[in-house]
């Protein structure tokens, strides 16, 4: 694979990877190499520096001294609300692992051997396709989705 620098003939100026130089040469002479800003197929490359790998008879690169840095406080792009909501969610996951029995990918079929008394009824939690959950639903079998855990970096 090739990244070629490219521009058009507005200026407009864009990077597309190719399989190979001559990949390039094909696609743009049959005007398939466009500018993703104005359409325009005429589209020359650009001058790139090429990107070497190492050889291992040269000397490896002197790292340059570190200089302190000022620790900064993390900014946080979550609003107040969110945050107490992503709280409440995991809260609310933490509850049910503590209180109910994880029936992992049998959550369906142990739902319905409670709902039909062949087992004693039991707080449980698994895992079920939609589909699974819409047919526990038609049957009258009470089930509810958890909501998902947020992600701490999202």
């Amino acid at each position: 694979m090739i990244l070629y620098a490219l521009s058009c003939e507005s200026g407009h100026s864009f990077e597309s990877w190719f399989p190979s130089s001559e990949s390039y040469d094909e696609q743009a002479q049959a005007g398939l190499v466009t500018c993703p800003f104005c359409n325009s197929p005429k589209v020359a490359k650009q001058i790139m520096a090429p990107s070497l790998g190492r050889t291992p008879n040269l000397p490896a690169p002197v790292e340059a001294p570190r200089l302190p840095v000022a620790a900064e406080a993390p900014v946080s792009l979550v609003s107040e609300p969110e945050r107490q909501l992503r709280a409440m969610i995991r809260a609310l996951h933490e509850h049910v692992a503590r209180t109910a029995d994880h029936v992992g990918e049998n959550f369906a079929t142990e739902a319905r051997k409670m709902h039909y008394g062949e087992v004693e009824p039991r707080a449980i939690y698994g895992e079920a396709s939609l589909t699974e959950a819409r047919s526990l639903v038609e049957e009258g079998i009470a089930v509810q989705p958890l909501p998902s855990l947020p992600d701490d970096r999202n």
